[in-house]
């Protein structure tokens, strides 16, 4: 029986990975942004793909204290000796609300793209009208903190432009924030992890996987998070002005 992969093996003298000698082709020569989209495309990226997946790993690593921190840190205060169940913890809150947006934008827009071509502000008004009339809402579109622009959509929408991957899922979500006005009666910023979906997207990346690159990105944040905590700790205090507030009804 035979259990084949194209990822990684390793000898008695050696270690393979994606085709290339571990020690002496990619250490010290492939970043590990590169490295991470390597793994999951099955192909090198370009210099300009590689930019610009890492900036979305960069725009997704931390947002404060959301969710998926508590846990961790609180995890972490429950269980010192476990970073590994802090970590985890912090990452299985990734969901619809905390992360999910960078998949749901990405799938959203995936499915318009494939089915539609030619004039994206017509795909995306439609769109909008759909999801009005269905009382849906449009993935990525709208931010709790940043009322008037996300400050990383438009850094990404210009290095997409600059390094040549602005493809048409970008183009689709730009088209959104263009029209959408017109619908709604008011005008929504467009959230940044939706353009790390839309960007991931145009990179050619499994639309399946687009919550697991935020995820990527998110461990690193989590990790600082839980550096700072072990730094300056402020789970017990978090956990103690919950239980000291609590409020007992039976």
């Amino acid at each position: 029986m035979n259990f084949p992969t194209g990822l990684g093996t390793s000898d008695a003298d050696s270690i393979s990975l994606l085709g290339q000698d571990l020690a002496h082709d990619l250490m010290g020569k492939v970043g590990f942004g590169e490295l991470a989209f390597w793994l999951v495309a099955g192909r090198r990226p370009t210099a300009g793909e590689t930019r610009v997946f890492e900036a979305v790993l960069v725009a997704l690593a931390d947002h404060g204290f959301t969710p998926t921190a508590i846990a961790a840190r609180l995890t972490l205060l429950s269980a010192p000796e476990s970073v590994q169940g802090a970590l985890a913890a912090g990452l299985l809150g990734g969901g619809s609300r905390f992360l999910g947006v960078t998949e749901d934008a990405g799938r959203f827009l995936n499915g318009l793209v494939t089915s539609h071509e030619g004039d994206w502000d017509a795909v995306a008004l439609e769109a909008v009208r759909t999801a009005r009339a269905e009382k849906r809402l449009i993935p990525g579109l709208g931010h709790p903190v940043h009322k008037i622009e996300d400050p990383r959509t438009p850094v990404l929408f210009a290095l997409a432009r600059e390094e040549g991957v602005y493809g048409p899922h970008l183009a689709l979500f730009e088209a959104i924030g263009r029209v959408h006005p017109e619908v709604l009666g008011r005008k929504l910023p467009l959230n940044g992890a939706g353009v790390c979906g839309a960007a991931l997207a145009d990179l050619g990346l499994p639309i399946d996987l687009l919550r697991g690159f935020a995820l990527l990105a998110r461990a690193a944040g989590l990790l600082g998070h839980l550096a700072e905590e072990q730094r300056r700790p402020i789970g017990m205090d978090v956990y103690l002005t919950v239980d000291r507030n609590a409020t007992y009804e039976p």
